[in-house]
């Protein structure tokens, strides 16, 4: 039989500090033991200045569920022109959420809204990278010049 893990607010602290000194600025931490397993379960700590592109889970089509346990999380969905076409904020013990089922097909993004923020992430396995279709065309690529101007245009719709 396998050990049971107990999280707590040491481990929260842990991993924030490791996404702080990324230079993705967020840091995942997985619970299943290969990206085979059928479920993919991680925490991920996600600084505000991290960019994750807009994406989708259409190829093929899966769920995730995002909760967050720490700070607040800007959740942006948008039409496949690239226009944001809906926000959620969701924040650790907040009232307006904590968390979301969030569907296979719409596009994507989400965004740390203060600094220490960490969210659980569930999604079907086997693990898969994104298929290219999958990958938002009108998105800047990480790592461009034009990836900062997204996240401050992304905190922007939240301010």
């Amino acid at each position: 039989m396998a050990a049971a893990q107990c999280f707590d607010g040491a481990f929260l602290d842990a991993l924030v500090a490791r996404a702080r000194i990324n230079p993705r600025l967020r840091q995942h931490h997985s619970l299943h033991a290969s990206p085979d397993e059928p479920a993919q379960r991680l925490f991920n700590a996600i600084e505000p200045a991290s960019y994750v592109a807009a994406h989708r889970h259409a190829h093929p089509a899966r769920n995730e569920t995002l909760l967050v346990l720490a700070g607040s999380l800007g959740v942006i969905f948008f039409d496949d022109a690239g226009t944001p076409a809906a926000t959620h904020r969701l924040s650790a013990g907040g009232a307006g959420g904590f968390g979301m089922e969030l569907p296979a097909g719409p596009w994507h993004s989400v965004v740390a809204l203060t600094a220490g923020t960490v969210i659980f992430e569930v999604k079907a396995g086997p693990y898969q990278p994104l298929d290219p279709r999958d990958v938002a065309p009108w998105a800047p690529a990480p790592g461009s010049p034009q990836a900062a101007a997204w996240v401050a245009r992304m905190h922007s719709l939240f301010t």
